[in-house]
């Protein structure tokens, strides 16, 4: 049998980072916390946590976190059915940690948070990261969900489609006169300057393929945010993929305008959560898909 009482002390520490801070949020001593995960260490006769400033899990450590995420979520359906049981063990809400992409936080996934809100009092952790990886956050035991291109479920894992999110090309006026006065050629994208989210962010690159047969990169800003997108289009720095939702009505206000109507991206998103069926994986799995069917466009 594990020691529960060890793997909350060295869940605490790879989400605290430190071992002091892990006591202060156990209300425990350092060296009892110390105690307890070099003794489950020396129990599985495996390295558990690695000792830097944060403290960062290793693989093993990282399953037996994920492991204790996952009967926390099972107590807690167990104690909810049972207002005996609640008030025997505590009424203790676990926090679901979620994976997902920067656009997904920006645009339609706070009012699926907002559904889930409504119908359970838990909080969320987000974890963002390019959506082509946010599977990977799941496969290693990060999160108990994610939202991802990745449609393949992962093991343990079930997904399922949630649309596609859609972007187009969008630029200030000004910027397109100064730098397509004859419109989107492959010579002028090449001396534009453009947004990119990150290395992994070729968004860009799908939408020149589509538009003069080949991918170009101009002149990049990297600026890893939806707001900071938006913002730096706005200002007339550069140009960029923004989601269609959130150009639509600057475009329609003339404050920003489409560089090539009727070219779009459509990058298809997926929700995939462990298998394991609790009363909240369910109703966080209704909110996501009821957003999603306002947001995106079917797949």
């Amino acid at each position: 049998m594990l020691d529960y009482p060890a793997l909350a002390a060295l869940a605490a520490v790879i989400r605290t980072g430190s071992f002091d801070a892990a006591a202060e949020a156990l209300s425990v001593t350092p060296s009892a916390v110390s105690q307890r995960v070099k003794g489950l260490e020396e129990r599985l006769g495996l390295p558990l946590v690695i000792r830097a400033t944060p403290c960062r899990p290793t693989e093993a450590g990282a399953r037996l976190a994920a492991h204790l995420d996952q009967v926390a979520l099972l107590e807690h359906d167990m104690m909810a059915g049972d207002p005996v049981w609640a008030a025997a063990f505590g009424g203790a809400r676990p926090t679901l940690k979620i994976a997902l992409n920067a656009d997904s936080l920006g645009t339609w996934f706070p009012g699926a948070a907002a559904r889930f809100a409504a119908a359970q009092p838990n909080t969320l952790s987000l974890v963002l990261d390019d959506e082509a990886d946010t599977a990977e956050r799941l496969r290693s035991g990060e999160v108990i969900a994610a939202v991802t291109t990745a449609g393949k479920a992962v093991a343990g894992c079930r997904t399922m489609p949630l649309g596609s999110l859609r972007y187009v090309a969008a630029a200030t006026p000004d910027f397109r006169d100064h730098h397509f006065p004859d419109g989107v050629t492959a010579a002028r994208l090449a001396e534009a300057p453009v947004l990119r989210f990150s290395s992994r962010d070729r968004l860009q690159l799908q939408w020149t393929e589509k538009v003069v047969g080949r991918p170009i990169e101009g002149p990049t800003h990297w600026v890893p945010s939806t707001q900071g997108f938006l913002d730096f289009t706005l200002a007339g720095v550069a140009w960029s993929l923004t989601p269609e939702r959130l150009a639509a009505p600057l475009i329609a206000s003339g404050r920003l305008v489409d560089l090539a109507p009727g070219v779009i991206v459509d990058v298809p998103l997926f929700w995939q959560h462990l298998r394991i069926t609790t009363r909240l994986i369910e109703d966080l799995t209704c909110a996501v898909r009821a957003e999603a069917a306002d947001w995106l466009h079917p797949v």
